[in-house]
């Protein structure tokens, strides 16, 4: 899945979790509006951590040089792109990383003891997400965009400390649900653990396409990345986002949209 969908779905899969649109999110985790819309900005960026493994990812080119580096260590590590670093450990490793990260405070006078690791991984995020989208031309204006929301979501929401592991957990999770759906798809649930099917199975005309002979598996209902009806379900979730953000905003300023109708 290419990686403007991917920060899409980690955007949508936020507020379908956490928002209040009735009908259209689940309830689950509910939060206040800045909650919404902040976390969906983190998860958008969060969407994006799995493909750190490849050298071209967006994640790669964040930093000039020590992103390439990151990246190749990264892959090296997960074993190649879509290996380890596409797997539920790692979604595991991750959000124990983010929680661990909230552990890391600051105490200044004028805002007292916060989460510095929680406001630069958050502003990190941001700019992996804005960039995504295209949203900036340039990383440097990502960047920028990204310490400011840092600080703005510490200022205004000092209570996300409490759902920003979960956060970056739901966006890591998009990311491995959206690459089940392509051709590509997952290295398994298991991994390191790959079981191949039997040699009787691999030229099964569904079961060969759901569970490859290299131990991968996938739900191949998207096609290669890129295809026409990822590109449509892609815009179908930014539509979505769109409209949850709108909703989020409306609330944030004590207008119930359900009122308007």
């Amino acid at each position: 899945m290419l990686g403007v969908n991917h920060a899409t779905s980690g955007a949508a899969a936020w507020i379908a979790v956490t928002g209040a649109m009735p009908y259209l999110t689940s309830g689950v985790y509910p939060l206040d509006p800045v909650g919404v819309v902040a976390g969906s900005f983190i998860c958008a960026g969060a969407a994006l951590l799995p493909d750190a493994d490849h050298h071209s990812a967006t994640i790669a080119q964040s930093v000039p040089i020590l992103g390439r580096l990151t990246a190749g260590a990264v892959g090296s590590v997960a074993g190649g792109h879509r290996y380890g670093a596409h797997s539920l450990i790692a979604a595991v490793i991750v959000g124990l990383g983010a929680w661990a990260l909230t552990l890391l405070t600051l105490t200044t006078g004028r805002l007292g003891t916060f989460s510095l690791g929680m406001m630069l991984g958050s502003a990190a995020l941001m700019c992996f997400a804005v960039k995504a989208r295209d949203l900036v031309n340039s990383w440097l204006t990502a960047w920028a965009i990204g310490a400011a929301f840092g600080l703005v979501l510490v200022v205004l929401a000092p209570d996300s400390v409490d759902w920003f592991p979960f956060a970056v957990v739901v966006g890591f999770v998009a990311h491995l649900a959206g690459d089940f759906l392509t051709t590509g798809g997952l290295p398994g649930l298991l991994w390191p653990i790959m079981p191949r099917p039997p040699r009787f199975l691999r030229r099964a005309p569904i079961i060969s396409r759901i569970w490859r002979p290299s131990g991968h598996v996938a739900l191949p209902v998207l096609g290669a990345t890129g295809s026409v009806r990822e590109v449509a379900l892609g815009t179908g979730l930014a539509l979505y986002v769109l409209i949850g953000v709108a909703h989020e905003t409306f609330r944030w300023f004590g207008i119930h949209p359900a009122s308007l109708l």
